[in-house]
């Protein structure tokens, strides 16, 4: 499933930086096979921040879904080693060397972007227990971005399949802290973001619904008082804001409502409320964006897949997908923040 279509050829160019993300797991392969078909389009600029070395490794892995010979030709993909040490670089596994490595790319990556040299990042799976060894405090890496670029509004994990989106009022934090996060606020933030991000990919007038966090609403209150005390007052102020948002509903149905095209995007209360629906409808070809941070930053919705790195078997469509719609993103006028 693809949520955006490449950019026309007369929209103003849009330089993208690429990481591997952890190079143990599948990220260098899919970045190998995507800048391939990068290579076929000359105005498609990208600046790809890795080492020969990795590079080397990557492209072995991809196989014959990769010419690498065709990548070194193209003028408009350029290739910046950082010059770090990937020698004995662990494979298939997490450590700290991985994320350490990860987390570097993804400084460069920023840096190169505050410098104006590129719009947009998209970065191939991460590996939490390898940023956590790697020293990133930090619960994700949406949150690492946040502390890192300084912002101080609204941050939310949001992902898109084809025809549908979702962001989240509270994400990696435990399904017993969860409720405590559910808040009015926090919902019309959430909403707001998640309206900014569908316009900015070229839906003009959003239909977003609300997520309840109790099973069947909350059942008038027998189940738990946040759609009456927190959720439902978040949808009020939300469409205070012009915003087109409506509930809280059932997620049980909602996802089926959503599904079926009622709905362009939903807000959900906690990570799982929204990530196993959007998997069952679209695991291959979702994409992650880190909503809120003022730059367009996209990455497979899947992960490292320490499991199959240099079989050959793993699918490109998220890394394509999220490739373009960061370019998309990147282009538009839209302020991609709450």
């Amino acid at each position: 499933m693809t949520p955006v279509s490449p950019l026309p050829t007369t929209q103003a160019p849009v330089r993208v930086a690429i990481t591997t993300g952890d190079p143990a797991g599948i990220g260098p392969e899919l970045v190998a096979r995507l800048l391939t078909e990068i290579a076929e389009d000359p105005s498609q600029g990208v600046v790809v921040y890795s080492t020969l070395a990795e590079l080397d490794r990557g492209f072995a892995q991809a196989g014959s879904g990769a010419d690498r010979d065709a990548v070194e030709r193209a003028g408009h993909i350029s290739i910046v080693d950082t010059g770090f040490d990937f020698d004995g670089m662990p494979l298939a596994e997490a450590s700290e060397r991985g994320g350490r490595w990860a987390l570097d790319h993804l400084e460069l990556a920023i840096s190169a972007h505050e410098r104006g040299e590129v719009e947009a990042i998209v970065f191939a799976p991460l590996n939490k227990s390898s940023l956590h060894l790697a020293g990133m405090h930090e619960n994700d890496e949406l949150r690492w971005f946040e502390k890192r670029l300084g912002v101080t509004g609204v941050v939310s994990e949001l992902n898109a399949i084809s025809g549908l989106w979702t962001s989240r009022v509270t994400s990696h934090v435990s399904h017993r802290d969860a409720p405590a996060q559910v808040t009015a606020d926090r919902v019309r933030g959430a909403a707001a973001l998640l309206n900014a991000y569908l316009i900015g990919s070229g839906v003009a007038a959003p239909r977003i619904a609300v997520c309840a966090l109790n099973p069947h609403n909350g059942e008038g209150g027998k189940f738990g008082r946040e759609e009456i005390d927190e959720i439902r007052p978040g949808v009020a102020l939300a469409r205070e804001a012009g915003i087109d948002a409506v509930g809280p509903f059932p997620a049980d149905t909602l996802f089926l409502r959503a599904r079926d095209g009622d709905f362009d995007g939903v807000v959900t209360m906690y990570h799982d409320q929204g990530q196993i629906a959007m998997k069952m409808i679209g695991f291959d070809g979702g994409v992650t964006v880190e909503g809120g941070i003022g730059i367009a930053v996209c990455t497979p919705a899947h992960g490292t897949a320490f499991d199959r790195v240099g079989a050959g078997s793993a699918s490109i469509t998220s890394t394509r997908n999220a490739y373009l719609l960061a370019r998309s993103l990147a282009s538009t006028a839209t302020t991609l923040t709450a």
